[in-house]
Order: structure tokens, then sequence, then C-alpha cells
């Protein structure tokens, strides 16, 4: 054993003796140059290629290095073996994993197989820099085979670029917007006013027909997914949704559903603190991509009405005779307000609402008889939702929510029965079915769907009693309707009948004045 060490010591001194010769003889220059040709021959026959993604490019930080970071979070979590480092970003709700230095992750894309190594070094002390640097200089290796070279690049990269935005997105917390009062701007100089938004509603919680929120369901993911065709057929990346329907029948609680499920940001836009088109279209033009623009109760917010029942418009002023200068209406002075019907069409449809992309636009109304045909058309509003009365299959889904209760209970059997035979004529919204189930949900299932059946029979019964009034009230208005049309009938035969008699007594007293005239 002893001579074992002894040869092997011998071995390592002569290699260091060899090594100092090498030193010696060869100059760094000459050794640095056989080691690129060694390189370059060791990478001539390899069959993989290989491209390093630095941490910074010059001075700026490298875009694609950040989203490699991102991508790799949702990847390497999974992969078995690999190391993680464990990070939290700031305004993010979920944790992120990322490769751990001089670890490495295989991926594919298009059945290509790649693999990710991330390379840490530490940085040599640089001299003067205007900038503080990093102590360690960080890199992505990316290794791929020659023969995918062509298939991979740049579709990978650009996969690898939308899902770090999509990740970023999601992992983020939402905001909500309102533009701020009378025009004016926050600290960074916008005119929006951003809060966390944090509405739970969600499509599964949503008490609506299942039908129609997979319908909706299935438009909205078409959407977000669908830039190359809205690119193919020259439209702009928008759509429009009108929510129109009682109220309490769950309008709000949509557009929060339709915001968690895309992880778009909501731009709630108050009309009433708009002061012109002007400002209108500046406020378009400060919302990002990847949103959703709210008008709600827009038939309230300004004078939007169906421009055939407005008035004419008034002559053109006329010259002064006193003074030369023109008689100017100040009606729309007196108002304060120059937010027309034409600007906010321009603000849905037009040229201005084309400079982003995938944005929704959302208008909320009661009435949807009161706006003008032109705001509902296609093109704006592409997508007209009816929120209705709650139905049965909607009220299964609110006694879900507040008492988890899925249908299974035999003894509950009957009033669930009798529920959905009387909830079509109570027209109940579910606002007020909601309202009934909180006050009585600490009273047990069956005595709250017995007190809930109570309120469906009550509603339905007070609306026959009324419908069978407005009947009655009807039925009298339409006979008394009937009998002024006789007497606007008869009075005309009355009024010739007198005047007959007028003249004959006319005629009479004639002929009496004629004889005294003779005598």
């Amino acid at each position: 054993m002893r001579e074992y060490w002894t040869s092997l010591a011998s071995l390592m001194g002569a290699l260091a003796f060899l090594q100092g010769v090498l030193h010696a003889v060869f100059p760094a220059e000459l050794r640095a140059a056989v080691a690129r040709l060694l390189g370059r021959a060791t990478r001539a026959f390899s069959p993989y290629c290989y491209f390093d993604v630095t941490e910074t490019d010059g001075m700026s930080n490298n875009e694609i290095y950040d989203a490699v970071q991102l991508y790799l979070s949702s990847t390497a979590a999974p992969a078995s073996g690999a190391r993680l480092s464990l990070t939290r970003p700031h305004n993010a709700s979920s944790f992120t994993f990322g490769l751990a230095a001089s670890d490495r992750v295989a991926d594919s894309f298009l059945g290509a197989a790649v693999t990710w190594e991330h390379v840490v070094a530490p940085r040599q002390s640089p001299g003067f820099s205007w900038r503080p640097l990093p102590e360690e200089k960080r890199r992505f290796t990316l290794r791929i085979r020659r023969g995918d070279r062509e298939k991979l690049l740049p579709a990978y990269l650009d996969h690898i670029l939308a899902k770090a935005q999509d990740i970023k997105r999601r992992s983020q917390d939402r905001l909500l917007y309102t533009n701020a009062r009378g025009g004016g701007m926050d600290a960074r100089g916008l005119p929006w006013d951003p809060v966390p938004f944090k509405h739970p509603s969600t499509f599964d919680t949503l008490a609506m027909d299942p039908d129609r929120k997979a319908d909706i369901m299935a438009d909205l993911r078409d959407f977000s997914n669908g830039s190359a065709f809205y690119e193919r057929t020259g439209r702009a990346w928008k759509r429009g949704y009108l929510l129109y329907g009682p109220p309490g029948t769950g309008k709000s609680s949509m557009i929060a559903a339709m915001a968690n499920f895309l992880g778009y940001d909501v731009y709630d836009l108050e009309l009433t603190e708009v002061s012109s088109n002007a400002e209108l279209r500046k406020l378009l033009m400060k919302t990002t991509s990847k949103s959703i623009i709210v008008i709600e109760d827009i038939d309230c917010s300004v004078d939007l009405t169906n421009r055939a029942a407005m008035a004419q418009p008034a002559p053109k002023p006329r010259p002064s005779i006193t003074d030369g200068t023109a008689d100017h209406d100040t009606t729309g002075a007196a108002t304060g307000r120059s937010i027309t019907l034409s600007g906010l069409l321009n603000f849905t449809d037009g040229l201005w609402s084309c400079c982003g992309s995938e944005r929704i636009f959302v208008f909320t109304t009661n009435h949807v008889e009161k706006l003008d045909p032109a705001l509902l058309r296609s093109g704006r509003m592409d997508m007209h939702v009816f929120m209705s009365y709650c139905s049965f299959p909607a009220l299964k889904i609110l006694l879900k929510n507040y008492l988890c209760f899925q249908g299974d209970s035999d003894d509950c059997a009957d009033v669930v029965r009798a529920m959905e035979e009387w909830i079509e004529a109570a027209e109940i919204t579910p606002a007020d079915v909601s309202e009934v189930l909180i006050k009585n949900r600490r009273n047990g299932k069956k005595k709250t769907l017995v007190e809930l059946l109570e309120v469906l029979k009550a509603r339905a019964e007070k609306r026959q009693r009324d419908s069978g009034t407005a009947a009655a009230r009807k039925d009298a208005g339409d006979n008394e309707e009937e009998e002024e049309e006789k007497r606007a009938l008869e009075s005309p035969k009355e009024g010739k009948g007198q005047q007959a008699g007028k003249d004959s007594c006319q005629d009479g007293q004639d002929e009496e004045t004629d004889a005294k005239k003779q005598l």
C-alpha cells in the first residue's frame, strides 16, 4: 500500500514539473490559441449546438434571460433531481421556482429535446463603471441537437417569451383602475388610479345557466388565443360585451369572473368625470393591453338615447346687428359636459381603439331599449348577454355555494322539486336568493330550503295578484275608451239636429219680419 502512494506522488510531481516547463516554454497567448483550436475541433464533431443567454447585455438587462428564468420556474419545479431556488417577487401572489447554480433541467418543444444549464461564475474585479454590477456572472446555456436548430429557433424562444409573459401576469395581483376625478393625474402622471383587484367571483360560483356560461367561456378563450386570427383577418384585437337585465342579476359578478378567468386588469371608466371627447381618447390611450374596460349603467351616465327621438338641431347662429358677432348658443357651455355619442362610438370602434391589443369593452345597462342602435351593432358590442332572473340551474349553483347542497339528500327532495315548480313564476333575482340563504345559513339545510320555498311562493302569488289587477285596470280602461268613442260618434248627430232647429227658427223670424214690412 505504501508503494502505491509513493508511485502516485511521483506521478503527480512529474505532471507538475511538465506543467511548469510548458508554462515557461510556451507563452499564454499560444496556449489560449491551442485551447480554442481544440474546442473548435471538439464542437465540429459534436452533435449538439450551444447558446448562451447572459444576464446582462452591455449595460442593460437581457429580456430573454428574465423570460427563461420565469419559464423554467414552471418547468423545473416538477423535475426530479434538480436543485431549485425558491423566490417570491414583489407584488406577486405565488412562489417562483428557479434553477440553482450549475444545475440542469430538460425540456421539449415540437418533439425535440433541449437542455438548460444555469452557470454562475465569480466576476473579475472590473474597473470604473457608472452602474454597479453584481458580484457574479450568470447565464443560461441552451443545448440542442444540430438537426433541430431550424425547427426550434426562433419558435422556441418566442414560445418562452409568451409563456413567461403569461406567468408574470398570472402571478401578480390584478389591479382595478378608475379614472381620476376631473381628469387629474396621479403621482406617476397617469389619469388612472389603481387599487388591488381581489374579487373572488369565478365562473364556477356565478349563478347562471351552465350552457350559457360555457358559451361565454369558449368565446373568451378563443379571443385570448386569437392573435393569429385577428392578424389574418385584418381586425383589431378587441371584443365588446353588452350585459343587460334587471338589477341584481349578476352583471358586476360576471365582469369579475371574466377578469379572473383571463387574468386581465379592469379599467372602470366613470363617464360623468370625463369632460370632453379628447379626454376620453386620452384615457383610452393610457390603458394597457390584456385589460377589460368597463362602463357600468351606461344609460345613466350620459345622454346616449336613440338619436331618432332627439329634437331637431338648432339653426345656425346669425350675426348680430349691433357688434357684428355671432350669437352663439350657450347651452353646451352651461351644462359643462361635451362628451357625445359620436365620441363614445369612436372610443369603442374608431381608429384610436386600435392603438392597443387584446382589450375587451364591457357595457352594462338595466334598460337596453334606451340605448342608440349604433352603439349596439356588431363590431362595437359583439356579444349581447341577457342576465335573466334566477333559473333552477342557477338556483342549484347558489345552493351549492352557500349551503354545500349537492341535491343528494332524500329528506329535501320534495322541497327541491317544489322550488323547481315555483322558481320561474317568482321571477326572483340571484341577489335576492343569496340574501335569503345568508340570513338562514345557520338554521340548517332543510329549514333554509323551506324558508326559501316560502319566499318563492309569496313572490309568485304577489305577481299573480298584480297581474290580475293590471288586467282589470286594462279592461276598465278599454271600456272607458269604447264609451268615449260612442259619445264622440253621437255628438255630431246631435249637433246637426240642433243646427237644423236653429235654422228653422231663423226662417220663421225672417218671414214674420217681411210681413210686418209689407203692412
